[in-house]
């Protein structure tokens, strides 16, 4: 085995602020709450990683991911040295980074990111996958803002061409069908809306009920009730015939066994950060693809760049896969990014990896080490 890789591996909390609060169900965010990871090999190479431990997806905090750091830093820096035992590593330590996923995605990111860059490739061809190409198209995203809020911004976005959307919902009726009377005002045929509850009601019956009441024809609603109820889930997509997205209540591989029989009903929201990391991704990825239960390459709100590149790769290689796809909202909402110029979207939610350059630079990209 070649000698030690890894001269250096440190995490850090980044906090960056946003340009506008954000609202959802389950939390407000004024500001970044990632943890940042940076690993250098004994060529001098500069890996970047990031996460977004939240304790109502995962159970992370920030506190415990640095836990987990600690207690694997050492044999991290002196076990890892090229792909196959960063994936030797993975597979030994499953059932640990099934507890702590976000945690060891900013750390595996890092690693990657460093191992590429020492070889001079993309991290596509670090991992013999397709380069990125073409364009890829995002939904607009709409928080659970004040009407004159909710307005202005889902107007902007409409005026940005944007067809594709996603509504947080609050469970408050009035507020709610305030926010769908807006979206009415446009042609149905033209645009797509899912909506997302954070686990709004108990039971199936109160979901339904509630969101009968809305009457609006939605393709996909995320999350109605408390997570892992599928057979609960099962019975409010066929009430409203529409599919259900799952987030909290998809977080591992191995809960793919509970869709097997039912494919037609779901749709996974994969975050990069929720499921551990890239490699992690991938293997859903595959093994959803292979089950034909969709995908929706999601994001933590207040992502930087670096997760929007991560999720570029995994948006690729889901193929016909793929759905949806959130995120990329680099300067739109963050004060700044790690990366100039951002990766973000631009006019009808399209990010063009044709005009993005650092797409093509060695590793995730080009990125600004903290703090160095």
């Amino acid at each position: 085995m070649p000698g030690r890789r890894i001269r250096s591996l440190e995490v850090r909390r980044l906090h960056i602020p946003f340009t506008v609060a954000f609202r959802h169900a389950s939390a407000e965010r004024s500001e970044t709450s990632s943890l940042w990871a940076q690993a250098v090999s004994r060529g001098g190479a500069t890996g970047c990683g990031e996460s977004c431990p939240r304790s109502y997806v995962t159970g992370e905090t920030l506190d415990t991911a640095s836990a987990f750091f600690s207690r694997h830093e050492t044999a991290l820096c002196n076990g890892i040295v090229d792909l196959a035992s960063l994936g030797s590593w993975t597979a030994s330590h499953a059932t640990e980074l099934d507890a702590n996923p976000a945690a060891w995605c900013a750390i595996e990111l890092a690693i990657l990111d460093m191992l590429a860059k020492d070889e001079g490739q993309t991290v596509e061809a670090f991992l013999s996958l397709p380069e990125l190409q073409g364009r890829f198209f995002y939904t607009a995203v709409l928080g659970d803002a004040s009407s004159r809020v909710f307005e202005a911004t889902a107007n902007q976005y409409r005026s940005l061409g944007f067809t594709d959307f996603k509504l947080k919902l609050s469970g408050d009726a009035d507020r709610d069908l305030a926010k769908l009377a807006i979206v009415r005002r446009w042609k149905t045929e033209s645009i797509r809306v899912r909506v997302d509850a954070n686990n709004l009601w108990g039971a199936a019956d109160q979901a339904i009920s509630f969101l009968r009441a809305l009457d609006y024809p939605f393709f996909a609603i995320e999350e109605p009730i408390g997570p892992n109820q599928y057979n609960e889930l099962v019975t409010i997509a066929d009430a409203l015939d529409c599919k259900i997205i799952l987030d909290e209540s998809f977080l591992r591989i191995g809960q793919l066994a509970m869709l097997r029989n039912t494919p037609a009903c779901w749709l996974i929201n994969l975050r990069v950060s929720k499921m551990g990391g890239l490699l992690r991704s991938l293997a859903v990825v595959e093994a959803a693809r292979q089950s034909g239960v969709g995908l929706i390459v999601g994001a933590q709100v207040g992502e930087t760049s670096l997760l929007t590149r991560a999720a570029l790769t995994v948006a690729r290689a889901a193929g016909d896969g793929l759905v949806a796809q959130e995120g990329a909202f680099g300067t739109r909402l963050l004060a700044h990014d790690v990366c100039d110029p951002p990766l973000m979207f631009g006019d009808g939610g399209v990010l063009d990896a044709a005009t993005m350059p650092s797409l093509r630079s060695p590793g995730l990209g080009v990125f600004r080490p903290i703090g160095s």
